[in-house]
């Protein structure tokens, strides 16, 4: 069966165009998004995600045009006429049709079913690299649609065969482009508390390692990063991901680190048992 997407209260298939051209979103990139998957047909901390989603709304001052629960029955439509056992949800909430190009009147909100991305298994078995670039996000606490930067860097990415950027600026390092960072100090887990996204991923990485290590949130420092014993990344696509050189600069021995590989076994046995 298809897949569908849902916009403004009506499901209709995926291909149906949706947006008009006056869209605050196209004209200012003025809009945000989230994104989840399902495990075992079940979306993965869905009230997390909601609240972050709610946030987003809230610092750019866009009102959600639909409650929790009326999303809630959405998604539930949207996975069952998908036919799949596991699906990728994208959220866009855009500042609408603005006939003076400026001001909000009314939010567009889509929700669009899609195929879950393609996993990466020998990134996480032998870990990534990926280059500095000296950046921070504006308003870095909202997942806006601006990647810019990503798109711009994404040909030299591929000529270095890297992964990703990992943005720093003044000595600090914040987040990859998609992603948060992780780094470890002997048994010290230590990752950022400034200029970054709340990754959900991120926040369930961490609880399950507070039995385990000293889990520090803090700024971490470029220095840190670079002479770090490990380092990791953690997204929805991505889970527990080492990251194994940054730049020309290897972390530790160039290679996935065991605490690395032991929380990415905690992640792994937590989102298989989900929702049973």
């Amino acid at each position: 069966m298809p897949f569908h997407q849902y916009f403004n209260g009506d499901i209709i298939d995926i291909n149906s165009a949706v947006f008009k051209t006056n869209d605050l979103g196209l004209l200012r990139g003025y809009g945000l998004f989230d994104y989840f998957r399902t495990y075992n047909g079940v979306p993965f901390r869905w009230d997390d995600y909601w609240q972050r989603f709610e946030n987003s709304a809230r610092l750019l001052k866009l009102e959600l045009p639909v409650s929790k629960g009326d999303t809630e029955k959405a998604l539930a439509d949207l996975h069952a006429l998908s036919g799949e056992q596991e699906v990728a949800f994208r959220f866009v909430l855009t500042g609408g049709y603005a006939p003076d190009s400026v001001h909000v009147v009314q939010p567009n909100f889509l929700i669009r079913t899609e195929p879950l991305p393609q996993d990466n298994p020998a990134g996480r078995l032998k870990g990534i690299k990926v280059l500095p670039y000296e950046y921070v996000r504006d308003l870095p606490e909202v997942k806006t649609t601006n990647y810019v930067h990503m798109v711009l860097m994404a040909d030299e990415l591929k000529r270095q065969q890297a992964a990703d950027l990992l943005f720093h600026k003044d000595g600090e390092v914040s987040e990859l482009t998609r992603s948060n960072v992780f780094i470890f100090k002997g048994d010290k887990l230590v990752t950022s508390d400034r200029n970054i996204l709340n990754g959900i991923t991120r926040r369930v990485v961490m609880e399950l390692a507070k039995p385990h290590f000293d889990v520090e949130v803090r700024p971490v420092s470029y220095k840190e990063v670079i002479t770090a014993d490990e380092a990791f990344t953690t997204s929805t696509t991505k889970w527990v991901m080492p990251v194994v050189q940054i730049g020309d600069v290897p972390v530790g021995n160039g290679l996935a680190g065991k605490r690395t590989l032991f929380l990415q076994e905690l992640f792994e046995k937590l989102v298989a048992d989900w929702g049973k």
